[in-house]
């Protein structure tokens, strides 16, 4: 199966939502079908399905329904906004079904995300210091994983720091996934001090000539103070053996908690100084509209989106995939 078609088929809380929106919108005030465009038998078989769908003119009562649409789809208000403004210029006044609605809800949304959608950058740089951040269930254990696991599979050789020592689960997690990939994870005893690890594992790598150090760390936003000094630590030992390290910080989000999202981001921008983010568990929410909104606000790189828990359930972001996914555009053409 395509990651697109995964995708599209685990984001069916979202695109069915906005289906069913944009359909009751559309049927509120159905204007009658619009005569075949094209003349002759094939002409009237190419329209068929398109000339008897339901269409509704397109005015300002109409864009106010479709924005209260996308941000119960957790769009956000300002986000919202923006896209059935760009998407209404030219059409004001145009009777239109959900299907050409969906497209250009789609092309909106793609064009938002296009700038943002960049994959982790690979530098020469050996080790490459990754530090990921999150706060706790988000998801950032499993993507260290991924992500080891699918460097691994591309040729490059990886150390992982199992940095979040104050909870033995993340710990046997990493280790798990190390096993699989074959990738060595620098633990050490539970409560211990997380910026010594990360200083044993960037020498670790150092003498292994290790392409790529993934650090994982804790994330307690409870006090936000511990976690800022905890994270500073990291950064200030990691740099006694490489200046520039971190080379990326990566802000791991969970699709389902919706617009705060966005708050944790703000806060982890204070905290750390993110590079990019993943967000992860789009399958189990009705909240995609969240990562266009994160694309609206911040323009942080998005770096991949997760739909599962396997291996492959982590790729690299498509905005014009995920636009469609996210709106239930049926033809891929």
């Amino acid at each position: 199966m395509s990651f697109f078609k995964k995708l599209k088929d685990k984001l069916f809380s979202s695109s069915s939502k906005l289906d069913e929106g944009l359909d009751a919108i559309v049927e509120q005030r159905a204007t009658p079908p619009e005569p075949a465009s094209r003349p002759g038998l094939l002409g009237r078989i190419l329209n068929r399905e398109e000339d008897t769908a339901p269409r509704r003119i397109l005015d300002d009562a109409m864009l106010e329904q479709l924005e209260e649409l996308l941000i119960s789809a957790d769009m956000g208000v300002e986000t919202a906004l923006r896209v059935t403004a760009n998407m209404a210029e030219g059409q004001l006044g145009r009777s239109l079904s959900v299907a050409q609605i969906k497209g250009l809800l789609a092309a909106e949304i793609a064009r938002i995300m296009e700038p943002v959608a960049r994959p982790m950058p690979i530098y020469p740089k050996k080790p490459q210091v990754v530090l990921v951040v999150g706060v706790n269930g988000s998801g950032k254990t499993t993507t260290i994983g991924k992500l080891a696991s699918q460097f691994r599979a591309a040729g490059k050789s990886v150390v992982i720091a199992a940095g979040d020592t104050f909870r033995a689960a993340a710990v046997e997690q990493l280790q798990i996934w190390g096993d699989r990939a074959g990738v060595p994870v620098m633990t050490a005893p539970e409560g211990s001090d997380p910026a010594s690890l990360a200083f044993d594992a960037m020498g670790r790598a150092q003498a292994d000539g290790a392409d790529l150090l993934l650090i994982d760390t804790a994330g307690r936003l409870q006090n936000r103070a511990d976690l800022m000094e905890e994270l500073s630590k990291i950064v200030r030992v990691i740099r006694k053996k490489d200046p520039d390290a971190p080379h990326n910080t990566l802000l791991v989000l969970d699709a389902t908690t919706g617009q705060n999202a966005l708050l944790q981001v703000e806060i982890f921008r204070k905290i750390a100084d993110v590079s990019g983010l993943v967000m992860t568990k789009l399958d189990g929410t009705a909240r995609g509209g969240v990562l266009v909104a994160l694309a609206d606000k911040f323009g942080l790189p998005i770096h991949a989106i997760g739909v599962g828990e396997q291996i492959d359930d982590l790729a690299p972001f498509d905005p014009e995939e995920f636009a469609r996914a996210l709106v239930g555009v049926e033809d891929l053409g």
